[in-house]
C-alpha cells in the first residue's frame, strides 16, 4: 500500500474537520464511526479506530498461543469446546 495525497481539508474554528469522501472509503469509516490519531513529530496518521485496536490487540498477544501449548488447530478447537463446556455449565 503507497502513500498518497488524497485531498485537503479545513480545520473550522472549533477544530472540526470534513473528512473527504475517498479518505472516507479508505479508512472504511461512517458518520458515528471513532478514528484513532498517532502523531509522530510534525505529521499524523489517521486510523480507523477499530482496526487499529484490532492490531493493538495482535501485537499484545503475539506469541501467547504458543506459549499456552496451542501448536496445532486442533489444539485451539478443543481449548474452544472446553471453554464452551465451562460456560453452558455455568
Amino acid at each position: 500500500m503507497g502513500v498518497s495525497l488524497i485531498d485537503n481539508a479545513q480545520v473550522t474554528s472549533k477544530g472540526q474537520v470534513t473528512i473527504p469522501q475517498e479518505v472516507r472509503s479508505r479508512l472504511n469509516v461512517a458518520g458515528g464511526d471513532r478514528l484513532t490519531f498517532i502523531c509522530e513529530g510534525d505529521y499524523a496518521i489517521v486510523m480507523n479506530a477499530n482496526i487499529y485496536a484490532l492490531k493493538a490487540l495482535q501485537r499484545a498477544m503475539e506469541g501467547e498461543a504458543e506459549r499456552a501449548g496451542l501448536t496445532a488447530e486442533e489444539d485451539i478447537i478443543a481449548l474452544c469446546r472446553e471453554v464452551r463446556a465451562e460456560i453452558e455449565n455455568l
